[in-house]
């Protein structure tokens, strides 16, 4: 490596400024016991050669390494604004998020055998699909929090969003805009995707409806794919998986020629940030990203610093409507 491609060092700092470098690393740990004067050149000198401090030193001199590890699926947009939270949330706690992603030819158990390697404290694993045994054999070597998915045995602390509680917006809102025909396309074996469809089922025929499922998925392909489904036997209302499916199947009636949400009215699952762009407005469930975030990193946090007992936060949904429900077609509301 050339000179000019050389790290400065905090011997470096320490000569432009004029000081010793005890004095210097003072300065850099925000410690007491340099004047203001001194600290400013210090800063200035640093800034000035370009000067960063090397954390990966500072995690080997250490016995702790603030690392709490994070899985998140590279497909669904939804995990990155949870992932986005995170790191904001953590940092306010004194923490480092780590990232592994869960990918084509990349599984989930590969994503934390990663994480484990670079010495995460605590693992957060968003929508996890391991079994609940190998979930806890993971606790047994740190603590883990699963988020989005609270089926995961006793010794896995869960962060979630009410499933159930967000289908009923999503149907008592259907039904009191006068539609009696919704169909909801769930998601297919993808995590939440159980509780959902049941859910949708159980509040239908609450509402004296037909419940109609169509197999789906968690991607825009699913939604897709189940539009001509829907088209044969067109609903006045669908209830998508996610924004991601809702996506698709508007897609399949736009280019049907049929109009949302004149004919049909679409409402997603997430309030994500494709559900806010001002070409979709899609009307959607929100499970608050940055709450369940919050909530995740707070229990891996109090885990690591003494919490002996795994724990369960479950988080309730709102409803963002926007332009893709209406009320029913004047003439179909009671079909």
């Amino acid at each position: 490596m050339s000179e000019l491609q050389r790290r400065p060092t905090l011997m470096d700092v320490a000569e432009a400024a004029g000081v010793s470098r005890a004095l210097v690393s003072i300065v850099m740990r925000g410690a007491p016991g340099a004047a203001e004067s001194t600290r400013q050149r210090v800063l200035q000198a640093a800034s000035d050669l370009g000067y960063r401090a090397d954390s990966r030193a500072r995690l080997l001199r250490s016995s702790r390494t603030k690392l709490l590890g994070l899985t998140f699926s590279s497909s669904q947009p939804f995990h990155a604004e949870i992932v986005d939270a995170a790191y904001a949330e953590a940092s306010a706690k004194g923490y480092e998020i780590t990232l592994s992603a869960v990918a084509g030819g990349r599984p989930e158990a590969r994503a934390i055998e990663t994480l484990l390697d670079v010495g995460a404290e605590a693992l957060i694993i968003i929508a996890p699909t391991l079994s609940v045994d190998d979930l806890a054999r993971h606790a047994r070597q740190v603590p883990v929090v699963s988020l989005l998915r609270e089926d995961v045995g006793e010794y896995v602390d869960s962060v979630s969003s009410d499933d159930h509680a967000g289908i009923v917006l999503a149907v008592d809102h259907l039904v009191g805009l006068g539609h009696r025909r919704i169909v909801h396309v769930d998601g297919g074996e993808a995590v939440s995707s159980d509780k959902r469809r049941e859910a949708y089922r159980t509040e239908m025929v609450r509402h004296g409806l037909q419940p109609v499922v169509v197999s789906g998925g968690p991607g825009e392909e699913d939604g897709m794919s189940a539009g001509p489904i829907l088209q044969a036997d067109l609903p006045t209302a669908v209830i998508a998986f996610n924004d991601r499916s809702a996506l698709g199947i508007m897609e399949s009636f736009r280019a049907a020629g049929i109009s949302i949400p004149s004919d049909v009215s679409v409402l997603g699952y997430d309030d994500s940030n494709f559900a806010k762009l001002s070409y979709v407005q899609l009307s959607s469930v929100s499970q608050d990203a940055p709450l369940l975030a919050a909530a995740a990193v707070g229990r891996a946090v109090d885990r690591i610093e003494g919490a002996k007992s795994p724990g369960s936060v479950v988080r309730t949904p709102h409803l963002v409507i926007r332009k893709t429900t209406a009320p029913a077609p004047e003439g179909n509301s009671d079909t």
